[in-house]
């Protein structure tokens, strides 16, 4: 249990810092299965008799416990350093797939929301926020780069975690079983250990540590040297609640939609889509997912986070208000075209807001701060999922078609990019008094 002390995860001269990247991936695809469990809610619907938005909290569970864990551990985080922090993640993780095959056994939901909800989101936000700061760490020359690299695992996971899941169920249903059960014990198992390995990987670089030949460009944008906000005092900035709402509501106008991905395509496009063409779909939107957090965060590096942003929320406004006429027209190559920029932009928000903390906190805290902000997260993880599930409850009981139930949701979804738009034209520099400048 000694080499999880942060002092023996310390690299040394000659260690490759590119061996970073694959261990923060092995944390992030596994923890990004979150995306995909959308995949179980049709199977327990049938199953159990568990209704959509009962199952629907599950999601939302994680996410809330997602950004408070980040909230509160990512100080803990920079006490303990990646490996415990990654460690813990790990038994969290797994654990609540353990728990949660339990409820499932026991035909008791809130198991599942003890299981995946509470300890899983634990895990969810510790093993989220742990390989971010580690990797700004590493790559001060490339900061949106870094952070894309982390955080593309956690948009792709559900490329993964949604055929995993479909063909594991597939393999152990009976004519007595939905096979469900055992699907979250392997799933589990598979994950803890997976997740193990990218912990025991992980260094952290010297104190003082730099890339060979490495300048910092100085920038009236961002904080420069070793100047930084002491994260105690990060949350006093109007800076950082307007980053706040930034990320809410980029998160909010996603994550209702991408849980319940596998069901809308369904229902929109009644017996034209199949149960496993709806996992492709949750599968593809997982691909642009991932990509987009590399792509955008790296675009940022070139043409700044605030321009990036502001691509965001503009181009994502008109692309949720044009949903519903896909939707009517039957055209289900355009609404997948639609989905996937849209939730490419939304995995960017994602893996580009640690660098634009980092541009206007410095990397000192940028770990804990980012903790901090993910709460815009938990916020979002439970107003996303509600506008969706319950307004397409309103809808339905008000005679409204299944294939319309949506509609509404979509322009109420560009509404609030709009208001993230505003946000973001307002963050400024850090005011120099909360500002400490180290020689």
């Amino acid at each position: 249990m000694q080499s999880l002390d942060k002092s023996h995860s310390i690299a040394d001269a000659n260690f490759n810092r590119w061996l970073i990247p694959p261990a923060a991936l092995a944390i992030h695809l596994c923890i990004g299965q979150a995306y995909a469990f959308s995949v179980f809610n049709s199977p327990l619907n049938k199953a159990y008799g568990w209704s959509i938005p009962d199952l629907g909290w599950i999601f939302s569970l994680a996410i809330v416990f997602l950004g408070l864990s980040a909230a509160f551990g990512g100080k803990w985080l920079e006490r303990v350093g990646p490996r415990a922090t990654m460690f813990t993640a790990a038994l969290c993780f797994g654990g609540g797939f353990l728990i949660s095959a339990l409820g499932i056994h026991l035909q008791q939901l809130w198991l599942l929301y003890l299981g995946y909800g509470v300890v899983g989101g634990i895990g969810l936000g510790l093993g989220y926020v742990s390989p971010v700061s580690t990797l700004i760490k590493w790559f001060p020359d490339r900061r949106g780069m870094a952070t894309g690299m982390a955080i593309m695992g956690f948009g792709g996971g559900a490329m993964i975690g949604a055929p995993l899941a479909v063909m594991l169920m597939e393999h152990f249903k009976t004519d007595s079983s939905a096979g469900i059960t055992e699907t979250f014990v392997v799933m589990g198992v598979v994950y803890t250990f997976s997740m193990l390995l990218g912990a025991f990987t992980v260094r952290l670089p010297a104190p003082g540590w730099k890339p060979e030949g490495y300048v910092e460009k100085v920038s009236a944008d961002k904080l420069s040297g070793a100047s930084f906000v002491d994260v105690d005092a990060a949350h006093k900035t109007p800076q950082f609640w307007l980053l706040w709402i930034v990320l809410c509501m980029n998160v909010t106008a996603g994550i209702g939609v991408l849980g319940q991905a596998s069901l809308m395509i369904q229902e929109i496009f009644k017996d034209s889509v199949t149960a496993a063409m709806a996992a492709g779909f949750v599968g593809l939107l997982s691909l642009f997912n991932m990509g987009g957090r590399f792509f955008w965060s790296s675009v940022s590096d070139k043409i700044g986070r605030k321009a990036t942003y502001l691509v965001f929320f503009l181009l994502g406004a008109v692309l949720y208000a044009s949903i519903p006429s896909a939707g009517s027209a039957g055209s289900k190559g355009f609404f997948v075209v639609l989905y996937a920029v849209i939730l490419s932009m939304y995995g960017g928000g994602f893996a580009t807001i640690p660098a634009y903390l980092s541009d206007k906190f410095g990397t000192r805290y940028v770990g804990a701060i980012h903790g901090r902000l993910l709460t815009a997260w938990s916020v979002a993880g439970v107003l996303g999922p509600i506008i969706v599930n319950y307004m397409r409850e309103f809808q339905i009981a008000q005679g409204v078609a299944k294939a319309q139930a949506y509609n509404t949701t979509m322009y109420v979804m560009a509404g609030l990019l709009v208001i993230g738009l505003i946000a973001n034209m307002f963050v400024k520099p850090v005011d120099e008094r909360f500002v400490t400048k180290e020689a």
